[in-house]
């Protein structure tokens, strides 16, 4: 039944519990590399401080040493999201309304995508502040057409007072 099941689907890297990459991963991804080449490394942290994403992507690449030492392979960190197909959301919603757990509902979840929508924005601000502060010390040339799109987002905002 596996090979029927899972036939369609292809091996892309491994995972680990994390909550950090450790030494031992290049070489346990040497070895992962003999049945998947440009395998990924997916560090899951079970134990996340954070709202979001516990999960961290990596895939190997080689780093080249300006002093002529031999080549090393390290992890550079990859984007990425997790998704599932229309079959498996149908089995993940229906164990979700058999879950008796007060903190999965349709409040909860609007809160936390509310705060990690705001989490962003802040992120975002700091940025543009930055920005801004570098401008006003000469340490980073005027971009016109990045201060005419903070003064569209700024005629944008509501008058508050």
């Amino acid at each position: 039944i596996f090979k029927k099941v899972n036939a369609r689907e292809k091996v892309v890297g491994w995972y680990h519990t994390g909550p950090k990459l450790h030494q031992n991963d290049v070489a346990i991804n040497e070895l992962i590399r003999r049945y998947c080449p440009n395998s990924v490394l997916v560090i899951i942290d079970a134990k996340p401080k954070d709202l979001g994403l516990p999960t961290e992507a990596y895939q190997a690449v080689e780093e080249v040493h300006d002093d002529g030492s031999p080549t090393t392979r390290t992890f550079e960190h990859v984007p990425s999201e997790i998704g599932a197909e229309e079959a498996e959301e149908v089995g993940v919603e229906h164990l979700l309304r058999d879950i008796k757990d007060t903190t999965v509902g349709s409040l909860s979840q609007r809160i936390t995508n509310q705060l990690l929508g705001l989490k962003g924005l802040h992120s975002q601000l700091s940025e543009i502040r930055d920005y801004l502060m570098q401008v006003s010390q000469g340490q980073l040339p005027m971009n016109h057409q990045i201060i005419y799109q903070l003064q569209d987002i700024f005629n944008l905002l509501p008058d508050i007072f």
